[in-house]
């Protein structure tokens, strides 16, 4: 069975369900991950999805962080959070018949030194610990979303400029790298190893998406069997291109 698996930070899932719902009509993947999603799940828009089909999964706050899984199967299981406490809404793992999809969205971290930096770090040495807990890089399993970190230089666009800063440090990088030295490979440079394409581009610079002024932290990360079965892994830049668009756009991955 070929299934897709996309992975996109909405950057608040009602300002931009227009967009998201024309997109999810044009691509149709399987499974879709969302961050930034800003919205308290009582107030989720689940009943958009379920006209297209998906059965949507969230675990929400007011007006920041948020994650959810829309899916055309019923999930087998859902997990929410790390099981530590955190009232973060930025972890929400969903069983199916074919993988486990843990779906992220990392904290930014700000600048280095300030304490979102440490709780960024603190935050992805959870993650690690709590794959090592619960599964085996033997399973097939998917680690996706907004991981707020470039992975290398061939993944921001200025690597001098960025030498040092949050999202591009020496430490976020080995954050990133431990978790896929458990057993995880980033699909896209499985088959991409050599593309400088980017994710997101920064509200905050004049005509960033237009001068392609953008970083690459959008990853869709799988276990070795998962890897395996993985036939491409694509980044859809059109929706950035759109009005009123999220700084984010979507990547999917397609699976045997």
């Amino acid at each position: 069975m070929s299934w897709s698996l996309a992975t996109f930070n909405v950057n608040g899932v009602r300002a931009r369900l227009p967009l998201l719902l024309d997109w999810l009509k044009q691509n149709q993947p399987e499974v879709v991950c969302l961050q930034e999603t800003k919205v308290i799940d009582a107030d989720f828009p689940a009943k958009a999805f379920a006209e297209l089909g998906y059965q949507a999964r969230f675990h929400g706050q007011k007006s920041f962080n948020g994650v959810a899984v829309l899916s055309r199967a019923e999930p087998a299981e859902v997990l929410t959070g790390l099981d530590d406490g955190d009232g973060q809404a930025r972890v929400l793992t969903v069983k199916f018949d074919h993988a486990w999809v843990v779906n992220l969205y990392v904290p930014q971290g700000r600048e280095v030194g300030h304490e979102a930096y440490a709780y960024k770090l603190a935050f992805l040495a959870r993650v690690r610990a709590w794959l090592t807990e619960r599964f085996k890089p033997s399973q097939p399993l998917a680690v996706v979303g907004d991981m707020n970190v470039a992975l290398t230089d061939l993944d921001v666009f200025d690597p001098k400029r960025m030498a040092g800063k949050v999202s591009c440090t020496d430490q976020e990088r080995a954050a990133i790298q431990a978790l896929m030295d458990w057993g995880l490979i980033d699909t896209f440079r499985q088959h991409h190893p050599e593309d400088k394409q980017f994710t997101f581009w920064d509200y905050r610079l004049p005509q960033s998406f237009k001068r392609n002024l953008g970083w690459r932290i959008d990853l869709i990360l799988a276990s070795k069997p998962l890897a395996q079965a993985c036939e491409d892994c694509l980044v859809d830049t059109a929706p950035r291109g759109l009005a009123k668009p999220s700084d984010h756009t979507p990547v999917m991955a397609r699976f045997t």
